[in-house]
């Protein structure tokens, strides 16, 4: 305890030692309540307030699609034959080619309403990943796989949904089976088409991201049949959250039991978006920052030859390696917890502020971007001082620090190309970002999920393991060489 004390009070009385932790802090503080960012909302009257649409989750959601239904009065299903699925991609006004989002959709759906956001179910045929049953928008489930027309059923019993395929109408697989809580006596069911915006990753020099542009898809429909608790005979067609304004959507074709359905938009989680983590872009200097402050820390003593008089006083060598390391630890631990909470609460409310539709944050994971941001800066700390144990020397051990810790980071969402990127993230310190991450990642929502846009290849803790793994070795060959050498 002496030891600890000790170095304590050691810090406390080194002004550039104070003024670095000072810069952790003031760094996030500074990067993170500075105006930035701007955007729209807001900005032109009430009318132009950004309002999210929210899903039975309680998540950002879409809610895109041509309908084609009627009303469904208690139990009942609805049987369809899909017999194609085509698509166009649009690369600009009047610039268009053939092609099929991977996610596009066509196939039967059963809804609360025609109110955007309201709870569903669906069981649908994709543009490259077979048939799924998906609902109230986070939720999907893999049916068969393979390409070529595909039957499709969808049941109701109360409030459970079953949804089937079958690739000839006589031999049925059952997808999957929900409990949709909500859902009215009547509902509307029918058939349904959309298509997500297409993108495509790009690398160009010093850029990372995707460009791409909106998607039509068009299906077939044959064979269209009903049993029981049909109230309506006519067919009615709306665009769920409005008809597309970027093309002349064609108009919904029937001949008795066919159908011929084109649609835009889609129907899941919003996933990519401007989260809180913006508020945090601060960390990558205060980093720097963090990672000098740990490195001087124990390189210093051997640069002014003070490291007799430490081990002098406190003869057990991995005692005083251990107490510089819960020094420097703990105290970039803290600046960067209250830091993070201050930017996190506050620099939310300047980006609103500003106009820019943020994406909505549980209490959970923002606690978890702080505590996070806190333990990223105090693994790297402490990394930085195992270094500075081992090299001895401030800029070399500075140097290495940086290489290693902050120049992945960086190389990751500026230079290299995505899966290279993801890579990295994998392996180095730099997997710790991580614990930024705000947005979640859903498989069925095809985005760009690349470190330049702030996803990353591993879960938040995870990547925290990756960096504490590499804290415990550097440090751990700190502690032997420490207590071989003669200083």
């Amino acid at each position: 305890m002496s030891i600890l004390r000790a170095e304590w009070t050691k810090f406390w009385t080194v002004r550039g030692w104070v003024l670095g932790t000072v810069a952790v802090a003031g760094l996030i503080m500074v990067f993170g309540l500075a105006p930035g960012m701007s955007g729209s909302c807001g900005k032109h009257g009430p009318a132009s307030e950004c309002k999210p649409l929210i899903g039975p989750a309680g998540v950002e959601v879409k809610d895109g699609f041509t309908f084609v239904h009627q009303p469904l009065s208690g139990d009942g299903s609805v049987t369809v034959r899909v017999a194609s699925l085509t698509g166009e991609i649009f690369a600009g006004p009047g610039a268009s080619r053939p092609g099929l989002a991977p996610w596009a959709k066509a196939g039967l759906m059963v809804k609360s309403g025609t109110t955007p956001g309201s709870t569903y179910a669906a069981i649908m045929v994709t543009g490259s990943h077979g048939v799924r049953m998906q609902w109230d928008f986070t939720h999907d489930k893999a049916g068969p796989s393979g390409s070529g027309p595909q039957w499709l059923r969808l049941s109701r019993a109360g409030q459970t949904v079953t949804a089937a395929a079958s690739p000839d109408g006589s031999a049925w697989t059952e997808v999957g089976s929900t409990q949709l809580t909500g859902l009215p006596v009547t509902a509307e069911v029918g058939l349904f088409v959309t298509s997500p915006q297409y993108s495509t990753e790009f690398h160009e020099g010093l850029l990372n991201g995707s460009q791409g542009g909106p998607s039509l898809a068009t299906g077939t429909f044959e064979q269209l049949t009903a049993e029981q608790g049909w109230s309506g005979t006519a067919w009615h067609t709306d665009w769920i959250g409005g008809k597309p304004d970027w093309s002349e959507t064609p108009e919904t074709e029937q001949e008795g039991s066919a159908f011929r359905v084109a649609g835009s938009g889609d129907v899941g989680p919003t996933g990519a978006g401007v989260s809180a983590t913006q508020t945090l872009v601060g960390t990558f200097t205060a980093l720097i920052a963090a990672v000098v402050l740990g490195a001087v820390f124990m390189s210093t003593e051997y640069r002014r030859g003070l490291i007799r008089m430490t081990l002098a006083a406190g003869p057990r060598r991995l005692h005083v390696l251990a107490a510089k390391a819960a020094v420097v630890g703990g105290v970039t631990f803290v600046c960067g917890v209250v830091a993070a909470a201050v930017v996190v609460v506050f620099g939310q409310r300047v980006l609103r502020a500003n106009g820019v539709a943020l994406l909505h944050t549980t209490t959970l994971t923002e606690v978890r971007l702080m505590v996070g941001t806190g333990a990223l800066l105090a693994f790297s700390a402490v990394l930085a001082l195992g270094l500075g144990a081992l090299l001895r020397r401030s800029v070399t051990a500075v140097t290495v620090a940086i290489v290693t810790i902050v120049l992945p980071y960086l190389l990751a969402v500026t230079v290299l190309p995505v899966e290279a990127a993801r890579g990295l993230l994998r392996f180095t310190p730099a997997a710790a970002f991580a614990l930024q991450q705000a947005v979640k990642q859903y498989p069925q929502v095809d985005d760009l999920y690349a470190p330049a846009v702030g996803y990353f290849p591993l879960s938040p803790w995870a990547g925290l393991a990756v960096l504490a793994g590499w804290t415990v070795l550097v440090l751990g060959a700190a502690a032997v060489l420490l207590r071989r050498r003669d200083v």
